[in-house]
């Protein structure tokens, strides 16, 4: 089956999909995005990811497209045409199309809007969250404004590539204080040997992530500590659980860090637990 994109006010093939070449996110990377769960055919969490990309786009001073509203129709509309009961979609805003030059173009210059969706496998997903994943870690070298879901990803590209050369499956970026930043692309935890659950503070240099707003709720409806604050690799290296958390991922157990076995090299028992509740605190639209 072909699939549907949306392109500044348009559904068409995601082959005949294509934005101006002086389109500002593809000559600069300014542009921002936001991707959301897709289960059910339905938007996980919405509400959350568009508060976050009105913040993103304020940000960067780039105006809002469209209502809210509207948006959501857009992408619950480009859902259903690709059939996709689970899976993502993908929301990137931009700047727009001007003539190249760093600084904004005239107010007169509107925002640029694509719409993707696509399925994920649900059972090779089970299958990964059944065994866990391994994590490398290495030096943080992102601009300091990872607060600001942008478009500007080659050092998380660079990042994940260098996991994979390596086998393993996301990396972990370390700050110049020895510090766990985030991941690549989601969002570092352990857990101690006593069972408290500890995850970076969202003011330190990290993006705060929607599925770990939602597991924060998650941990106090089941009553398990939680602290934000840094950690290094070495105390995460000597944590009982590891796991990241994304929307793509929801939280994924990490069993081995920079080649080092995690607590017995098997998913943990919290860790469990919260992939297991997590979607019942979840917001459906």
């Amino acid at each position: 089956m072909s699939r549907t994109a949306y392109v500044n006010g348009r559904y068409c093939d995601l082959r005949d999909a294509c934005v101006n070449v002086e389109d500002r996110g593809y000559q600069f990377a300014d542009g921002v995005y936001e991707v959301c769960e897709v289960r059910g055919a339905r938007l996980v969490d919405f509400p959350r990811h568009m508060v976050r990309l009105q913040r993103s786009l304020r940000e960067l001073q780039i105006d809002e497209p469209m209502p809210i509203t509207a948006l959501a129709i857009i992408m619950r509309e480009v859902v259903r045409r690709n059939r996709v009961t689970y899976g993502i979609v993908y929301l990137q805003v931009t700047r727009g199309v001007a003539r190249r030059d760093h600084a904004f173009p005239p107010s007169s210059v509107k925002p640029s809007v694509v719409v993707t969706a696509r399925a994920l496998d649900y059972e090779k997903k089970q299958q990964t969250a059944a065994t866990g994943i391994k994590v490398i870690t290495l030096a943080e070298n992102r601009w300091p404004r990872v607060d600001i879901k942008s478009v500007s990803l080659l050092p998380n590209v660079l990042a994940k590539q260098e996991a994979r050369e390596k086998g393993a499956y996301e990396a972990w970026y370390v700050d110049s204080d020895g510090f766990v930043t985030e991941g690549a692309s989601s969002n570092a935890w352990i857990v101690t040997k006593d069972g408290r659950a500890v995850t970076r503070s969202v003011d330190r240099g990290i993006l705060a992530g929607i599925t770990r707003a939602v597991l924060v709720e998650v941990m106090g409806a089941l009553q398990i500590r939680l602290e934000e604050r840094p950690f290094t690799p070495a105390e995460a290296r000597e944590a009982a659980e590891a796991f990241v958390t994304s929307a793509s991922q929801i939280v994924m157990p990490v069993v081995a860090i920079d080649g080092r076995v995690v607590g017995n090299g098997q998913p943990g028992g919290i860790t469990r637990q919260l992939r297991e509740e997590f979607h019942r605190f979840s917001a459906f639209s």
